[in-house]
Formats: C-alpha cells, structure tokens, sequence
C-alpha cells in the first residue's frame, strides 16, 4: 500500500490552445480515485487549483501567456512543496506539460533535489528565440534547465535556478530525428542529456523505464507523462494529434510506469497534455489510462 496525494493543476495557459484543463475532472471522471483505492492505496484527494486559460496573446506571441503562466506554477509548487514526501506520492493531474516545471519546483521548495524522467514524444529544449510557436509547453525544459534565451521570470520560478541539472533530467519515449528541432537536438548533445527512444520503449518498457531511471543520480525522483508519447490510434487522448501508428499503447505505457512506480526513490508523477474532447472518440481510452497509471498494490 502507498500513501497517495492527488492533486489537480487546470490550466492551459501554456498550451496550444484551450482543453487540457478539463483533464483532471476528467480522470477522476473515468475513475482514477477509486481505481487508486481498489488497488489497495491510501488517497487524499486535494482537489484542484484555479483555472488558467490559454487565450492569444498577441502582445508576446513567442512566449503566451507567460505571466499568467509562471503565477500558475508558483501557485502549484506552494501547495504542493507540503506535499513532497519520501513516505508518499504526489500524483499531479494536469494541464499543460509545464506542469513538471511546478513539480520540480515543488520538489527543490521541500528541500530534495529534483531529478526529472520526462517521458514524451518531444525533448521540450525550445526557447522563445529558438522558435516561432509561442507555446511554453514546447519549451518546459528549456526553462528547467536555464538554457540560453529561455525567460528568466520562468527560469527564476523558484529560489533553485535552474531548476535541473543536465545530469538530472532523463528522457524516455522521444523520437529526436522526427519530433525535435535542430536545436533541442544541438543542446541533448551540448549538454550529454541522456535520452532513450520511443523505439526503445516500445521494444521493452520495462526494460527502457528502468534504463531511463538508471541514468540519474540515485535518490528521490519524479516523473512526467506527457500522454502525446502514445500512440494516438490506440488512445486518442493528447493535444497534439500528429502520433498516429507510431509510440506506444496505453498497455506499453502501464508496463513502463510500473517500472518506475516500484523504482526506489520514486516520489511523484505529473500528466500534462490530455484533452477529453478528444478521448470521446473512443470512450475506453480514458479508463485505459487510469489502469496504466494505477500502480499494483505492492508498488
């Protein structure tokens, strides 16, 4: 059994566009609590922060919303440093994928360093100068790691700056030649960030959940699941909809989340970037998730 705090962060300030908010009413919705506590866990649901949404901000286009942005995080890492405990778990249910930006923040305000496994379909290492996009959700770990031309105010969100260090941040599930930028490619390889493949993940998510783990220091560390890591015709549930037939299945994503679950040191896990418009296309899929994010009792 494990002691487990849920809560919710509904903002899409730094998303793309509007949707990713509903996720966290959605996953308790499709189940999550209960299936948390049928697993035979301790739960306190915390509920949910205030609503942040995305809207065009044609003042800043190459960096929206990033006021409103990093009030959101801070707010995210005040309620949740209390929360942050090597004897339980943090379960964030988000937003945008910058909700591992407060995660982290929240982690270095309990006083542990944090260490990052961020698995996703994208490396996150733009910057505002880097691309013309505007999102932060295609930035998260640019800021995270205080790359240069990323936002200070973003960078600075909490007395530990930068948020990561490149030996404490490990990629799992990307795919660097197709969903990455030249740039997010030229600072993976100026920093020696380590990286493991989508083809990897899906070859043996055991297998590479745990490489993934093994690639950062020992002791505490969190997770982050953006869910457009999946392959979209198995569970259409991300934002970005362009993962068609390739990533792995709500299966494959459970088996490697397991892995870390179970990892020693493991403290906390954040989602980001799911839309529940999209899932009633296919109303397994949000249940499908729960199941991969539940752990087993012995977790």
């Amino acid at each position: 059994m494990v002691s487990i705090n849920v809560l919710g962060y509904p903002s899409s300030a730094a998303a793309y566009c509007v949707g990713v908010e509903h996720a966290p009413a959605a996953l308790r919705e499709a189940g999550l609590v209960a299936s948390l506590h049928a697993a035979g866990h301790q739960v306190d649901d915390l509920g949910d922060l205030p609503v942040h949404l995305w809207k065009p901000d044609r003042e800043r286009p190459r960096v929206q919303n990033l006021d409103e942005e990093v009030e959101a995080l801070r707010e995210l890492a005040d309620t949740a440093a209390p929360l942050v405990s090597t004897d339980t778990r943090l379960l964030v249910l988000g937003g945008s994928c910058t909700v591992a930006l407060g995660l982290c923040a929240a982690v270095a305000d309990a006083g542990i360093e944090p260490h990052l496994v961020y698995l996703d379909r994208h490396l996150d290492l733009n910057t505002p100068e880097s691309t013309t996009e505007g999102s932060l959700s295609w930035m998260g770990m640019a800021h995270a790691l205080g790359i240069p031309g990323a936002d200070e105010s973003l960078v600075r969100l909490t007395s530990r700056h930068p948020l990561l260090q490149p030996s404490h941040l490990s990629y799992l599930g990307v795919e660097p030649a197709t969903e990455a930028t030249e740039w997010e490619r030229g600072q993976v390889d100026r920093l020696g960030i380590p990286v493991t493949t989508q083809a990897e993940l899906v070859a043996d998510p055991t297998a590479a959940a745990t490489r993934a783990r093994g690639a950062l220091p020992y002791g505490p560390f969190v997770v982050h699941v953006d869910v457009d890591v999946l392959d979209f015709l198995d569970a259409p549930l991300a934002e970005n909809v362009n993962g068609r037939n390739s990533g792995p299945t709500l299966v494959q994503l459970g088996e490697a989340l397991d892995a870390l679950w179970r990892a020693p040191g493991f403290i906390g896990l954040s989602i980001g970037q799911l839309v529940p418009a999209h899932a009633a296309s296919d109303p397994t899929s949000l249940g499908r998730f729960v199941e991969a994010l539940t752990p087993p009792g012995d977790a």
